[in-house]
This record gives C-alpha cells, sequence and structure tokens, in this order.
C-alpha cells in the first residue's frame, strides 16, 4: 500500500470535512488536496522524479502535512530536518542525503544563507512566509507554486510499497548522522496498527504539539488522515497556547514528549482549562516517571496511554494498553501496568534477548535487550550498509534498550546498551558532545552522560579534566559546545574534575560515574 491511498481514502469519504485548522486557516479534505496536487505538480516541473529527495526545514504548519503527501505521490523521499540544529550540522545531513531541493519557512532564512558557504549540495529553495531575502539559491515561493488547481497527481510508474518514502537522520554511535529510511510500506502499516490499537475514528481532533520533523508526532499525520480526522497544528510549543487550542478545538487525543507534559500540567492555566474533550494522552519519546503519569493522569481526566518507539520503527514498538484481563484489576494495579513501558504494539513482534539469543525469563526480573521485527521496521540507512547489518540480524532488529519483561508480556525499559541520552524528548549520544569538548584546547579529558532532571526528563552533563596549566570556566566550555553543535546537545551543567574514574585495564568507566552522581544527586 502507498501513502497517496491515504489521503485518496480520505476523500473519497471526507472531501467537504474539515480536515486542517493551522493559525487562521482552516482547509477541507478537499481543499487541503488540491493543495498537495499543486505542490506536487510543482515539484514534478521542476524535475523531481521517483527516488529524488526532498528536504523540508520547518516549524508544525499545514505545509509540513502537505509536504509529506505531495511529495510521496511523485515517489520521492521527504528529509524531515531538525530545525534546531546548527547550519554545519544541516549541511552534512544535507549532503548525505542528496537534496536538491528545500522547502523552507522564511523564519530559517538566516540558517539557509548559512547553506551556502557549506557543502550541503542545495540548488533550490521553495519559501513560505514573507520574508525571503536570502539571494542564495534559485527561489521560489510556496502559494505562487501551488496556486494552480490540479485534478489529480503527476504520473508516479511502477512506484512499489517497498520503496523509500521518507529520511529521517538521527546522530550515529560515532556522533556521525545516519538516515533512516523507511518505506511505504513501513508507514502505512504503522498508521493502520495505530488506528487499530488507538481506536482512531472521524471523530477523533489530533493536535501537532511536537515537532512534525520527529516521528513522534509525525506518524499522525498518515493515521488521523486515514480515517478522516481533524488536523490541529500550532508552530511552537507553547503550554498556554496549547491548552488553549485543546479546549477552543475539542481535542480528543494527542502524543507529547514528557517534557512538554509536565510543562502543561504545571501551567496555571491548566487549572480553570476544559479537558473534557479529550479521551486519551500519548506519552513518548522519552522516558518518564510513574509520578509524573499519575499527575498528567489527574489533571487531564482521560486515559494515559504511554508509548516506546525509534525512528527505525516508524515508530512505535509498545504501548501501555491494558489486556483485557488486566482491566479487572484494581485501579492502582492497573496504574502500575500503564505506567510500564507496554505490551508489544500491534504491528511488530517483539523479544527480549541475552547476549546468545535466547529469551530472557518474563519473570520482570532478568534484564535483556529488546530486539523486533516486522513490517513497520526500516530496512536500514542510508548508504550505510555496514551500520545496517550490525543493526539488523536475521531479520531482527536490536534496539539497544536493556528491558524487563513480565509474564502478561509487557515490558519495562530499565537502561540503555549505549550512552544515549534523550533530554526534552530529543536524541543525544555522548559521543558527539565529548568530541566537541576534546577539541578545546583547554580539555585534557572528559565524559559526558545524562542525568535526572525534572524539567528535561535528563540533562546533559559534562565532567571534565583540564590540561595542566590550562584554566577554563564552565560557561566558556557551554558557550564553547553552543558554537558547534545544537542547544539541546550542549551540556546544561560542566564538574570540573582531578580525575576520571576508570577500569582496571585503565579505560575511562562512565557507568561508575553515572552511579557517582546518582549517590549524590547532583
Amino acid at each position: 500500500m502507498l501513502i497517496p491511498f491515504i489521503l485518496e481514502k480520505a476523500i473519497s469519504l471526507y472531501a467537504d470535512k474539515e480536515a486542517v485548522v493551522c493559525g487562521e486557516k482552516r482547509f477541507t479534505y478537499r481543499e487541503f488536496y488540491e493543495r498537495v496536487a499543486g505542490l506536487s505538480c510543482f515539484l514534478y516541473s521542476q524535475g523531481i522524479r521517483q527516488g529524488d529527495r526532498i528536504a523540508i526545514l520547518h516549524q508544525n504548519s499545514h505545509e509540513f502535512l502537505e509536504a509529506y503527501y505531495a511529495v510521496a505521490s511523485l515517489g520521492a523521499i521527504l528529509n524531515p530536518l531538525n530545525f534546531r540544529l546548527s547550519a554545519k550540522e544541516l549541511a552534512v545531513i544535507l549532503n548525505d542525503s542528496g537534496a536538491k531541493i528545500i522547502l523552507s519557512a522564511s523564519r530559517f532564512s538566516g540558517t539557509v544563507k548559512e547553506l551556502k558557504g557549506r557543502d550541503s549540495g542545495l540548488q533550490k529553495v521553495l519559501w513560505t512566509g514573507s520574508d525571503k531575502k536570502t539571494g542564495t539559491f534559485e527561489s521560489f515561493d510556496y502559494e505562487e507554486a501551488i496556486k494552480h488547481k490540479y485534478d489529480s497527481m503527476p504520473p508516479a510508474p511502477g512506484l512499489s510499497d517497498e520503496e523509500t518514502a521518507h529520511l529521517y537522520y538521527t546522530s550515529g554511535t560515532t556522533g556521525k548522522p545516519k538516515g533512516v529510511m523507511l518505506s511505504h510500506k513501513n508507514v502505512c502499516t504503522h498508521a493502520l496498527a495505530a488506528i487499530a490499537e488507538l481506536h482512531l475514528t472521524d471523530k477523533d481532533r489530533w493536535i501537532h504539539a511536537a515537532p512534525l520533523f520527529h516521528l513522534a508526532d509525525a506518524w499522525a499525520t498518515f493515521a488521523i488522515t486515514w480515517v478522516g480526522g481533524k488536523h490541529v497544528l500550532v508552530p511552537d510549543f507553547s503550554p498556554a497556547e496549547v491548552l488553549k487550542l485543546i479546549e477552543k478545538e475539542k481535542i480528543t487525543i494527542t502524543n507529547m514528549i514528557p517534557t512538554m507534559l509536565n510543562m502543561l500540567v504545571n501551567t496555571k492555566e491548566a487549572e480553570s482549562t476544559d479537558f473534557s474533550s479529550l479521551r486519551v494522552i500519548l506519552s513518548g519519546g522519552a522516558p518518564i516517571a510513574p509520578e509524573v503519569v499519575r499527575r498528567i493522569m489527574n489533571a487531564f481526566g482521560c486515559d494515559y496511554i504511554q508509548t516506546y518507539g525509534m525512528t527505525e520503527t516508524s515508530p512505535y514498538l509498545t504501548v501501555s494498553v491494558l489486556k483485557e484481563n488486566l482491566r479487572q484489576l484494581p485501579e492502582e494495579k492497573q496504574f502500575v501496568y500503564k505506567a510500564r513501558t507496554g505490551r508489544p504494539f500491534l504491528g511488530v513482534l517483539l523479544k527480549v534477548v541475552r547476549d546468545d539469543g535466547t529469551e530472557v525469563e518474563p519473570n520482570d526480573k532478568e534484564v535483556g535487550e529488546i530486539i523486533v521485527k516486522g513490517d513497520i521496521v526500516t530496512c536500514g540507512y542510508w548508504n550505510r550498509p555496514e551500520e545496517t547489518a550490525a543493526a539488523i540480524r536475521n531479520g531482527w532488529l536490536y534496539t539497544g534498550d536493556m528491558a524487563v519483561v513480565d509474564n502478561e508480556g509487557y515490558v519495562n525499559i530499565v537502561d540503555r546498551k549505549k550512552d544515549m541520552i534523550i533530554t526534552g524528548g530529543e536524541n543525544v549520544y555522548s559521543v558527539e558532545v565529548e568530541n566537541v569538548l576534546y577539541s578545546h584546547p583547554a580539555v585534557l579529558e572528559t565524559m559526558v552522560i545524562g542525568v535526572p532532571d525534572q524539567k528535561w526528563g535528563e540533562a546533559v552533563k559534562a565532567a571534565v579534566v583540564l590540561k595542566d596549566g590550562q584554566t577554563a570556566t564552565e560557561d566558556e566550555l557551554i558557550k564553547y559546545c553552543r558554537e558547534h553543535i545544537a542547544a539541546y546537545k550542549t551540556p546544561k551543567s560542566i564538574d570540573f574534575m582531578k580525575d576520571l574514574p576508570r577500569t582496571g585495564s585503565g579505560k575511562l568507566y562512565k557507568k561508575a560515574l553515572k552511579d557517582f552522581y546518582a549517590s549524590h544527586k547532583k
């Protein structure tokens, strides 16, 4: 099944139903389809064909939704970009993906201008918004480009559902970004599974509060459209604005990262907001403490589902939806299951295994690695056959996440095998941050870890040993990092030490450092 089928299905049943709300703009499914067709035809006129890559640098907007469908209709590949990244980081991604055209909001014109001086490979920019004075690439105005109305999309002959539709970049273990390829089959299978698991219907109204460049939210582009639901978009996360829209647009369901949910329940406007339209809140993209779950359920007065997933899996791998026999338990025992990582998602087979590949005992005690397979799992990484082979073995994707599993089949993640930090829903690899710190002339040794943080879930923290005779302040090193990497990757705090913990063989011992901060609660 192909992604364009989803929109065609919605048009066949819900053409005159309101589909998208974005600020003051409101579009029916028919109007939305016409805009998608206009964008598709424009891209076709610019020589975009099957397999070509189109990048998008944009806040949440109706244009983002339109791009997801228009690019797929051509058999081309959409490359959503994290707008928090620096121009240097974006240039590496663009060069790797080979995108020649970027769809960008005018608010990022400074970043796009800076890309001109870097080896990005970009040739053309399709601008939304009013300020487009960059003079750097061949430029087009979005509304002008799509203004011609079309009854159908350009042809995409011979398109298979196994072909890549999306290219999401995540940091590799070496700090180098790698592109996760998601096919039409991955996206469509996940959407259908989500519809079944979450009981989505044309009554549902979804607010896109988490960023659309991230799969914590982007998957709803397809599932909500398939059932004829309504998309409500906010360009940037503002607790007060989100709360206002939940009440005004009578939102029924959404997914947010724990940081966002925690901010919402602690915003004073939450006390006076009418949440009666909400039927369920989903949390995903980062770990969440049970006490935070309890606050969310109390504040919103609706059901709660915890989710766990990866970019590589479209994204959901588990949901904390209760099996029927668990619904007979007392409320407090039900809560224990709701606050766990969850049971396997409908579109995936999941195991928790030992190092030898055998499954751990389902006793909620023995720890193993989560491995998965199914039609929602990526076929691999863009131009990275070795990393693909390392991650996918005998048809199973090795997630690197360590978990326990109980006799009901519910898993709970206890640690991450790799030293990945999840801060505010964003993945940060410690090696990338360490490499920047090591490039500072005063730094001798460093280790970067994640420490618990009430606001961000985890905060990036660095421990640094300075070279003899060298000096540096915490503010100086933080500023230095911010100049080289995205702000969310930059350490929130830096401690200076005489020595870093080591193993018996002399290697730096990161677990000991984590244990030290855990015991001292710093």
